[in-house]
């Protein structure tokens, strides 16, 4: 059973930066793709960010590109999330989550439905 963990959440001010942690264990981990998305109160879970452990290829939403960059540790089974210029409109749960299957493409990786396994999240809330 693959274990995921989610760190690094805490209250910032706009502007400030603020790096996320996922580590991944359990079992033989096995993972195709590692990705992060955020559910603010009273909206639906959206997608932040996605990458492809073998080889790195990256996959953003336009809300956070330029700002956000997703990153991984192959010998550490972790991925990051690098989030600069931070907004108020960036508040949310974050959480992790892995694919273990192989996708044909990786806008894949930027849908809820398209993940195996979830952590349970971990909080960033950006004052004004």
């Amino acid at each position: 059973q693959v274990q995921l963990v989610e760190s690094g959440g805490g209250l910032v001010q706009a502007g400030d930066s603020l790096r996320l942690s996922c580590a991944a264990s359990g079992g033989t981990f096995s993972s195709y793709g590692m990705g992060w998305f955020r559910q603010a109160p009273g909206k639906e879970r959206e997608f932040v960010a996605a990458i492809i452990w073998s080889g790195g290829s990256t996959y953003y939403a336009d809300s956070v590109k330029g700002r956000f960059t997703i990153s991984r540790d192959n010998a550490k089974n972790t991925v990051y999330l690098q989030m600069h210029s931070l907004k108020p409109e960036d508040t949310a749960v974050y959480y992790c989550a892995t694919r273990t299957r192989p996708a044909i493409t990786i806008s894949i990786l930027g849908r809820l439905a398209s993940y195996d396994y979830w952590g349970p999240g971990t909080q960033v809330t950006v004052s004004s």
